[in-house]
């Protein structure tokens, strides 16, 4: 998903969940997107609000779940998964999906690396360390 700001991602998510409500036609990364909400029914009513849901600040403050970035955050780990990027990855995702038993579970687990992943990157204010990452991934197993 190559987009400018936040308010660009979310749109994209509305887009979609407009397109499938109204049964039409999905691109390869629309139905990613789509699948992704379907296994996320606590954010249904959110996206039926449409450009309303675009503008609020999900604050870590406020304890709070972003639902975009967390749908996101799938995509991007199905993403890696798909790409094998970081290298290994799709390997580390499926011994680790043999361990829990459930897709959306695994990538739950790996959230919590790449969240960290980014959360240092931003703080320390350079390029994510794929090699930290991986490891944290690999301690999974």
């Amino acid at each position: 998903m190559f987009v400018k700001d936040r308010k660009d991602a979310r749109r994209y998510f509305l887009t979609v969940w407009e397109k499938f409500n109204n049964k039409q036609p999905l691109e390869a990364l629309e139905q990613l997107i789509l699948d992704v909400i379907l296994a996320h029914p606590e954010y249904h009513e959110l996206l039926k609000q449409g450009d309303g849901s675009l503008e609020f600040d999900y604050s870590p403050d406020a304890g709070g779940i972003n639902p975009f970035l967390h749908m996101s955050m799938h995509i991007a780990i199905k993403e890696q998964i798909d790409t094998d990027r970081p290298a290994g990855i799709r390997e580390l995702c499926r011994n680790l999906l043999d361990k829990t038993g459930d897709q959306h579970d695994m990538e739950h687990k790996i959230m919590d690396c790449l969240g960290e992943s980014l959360w240092l990157a931003q703080r320390n204010n350079c390029m994510p360390d794929e090699l930290a990452y991986m490891e944290s991934v690999r301690a999974l197993n």
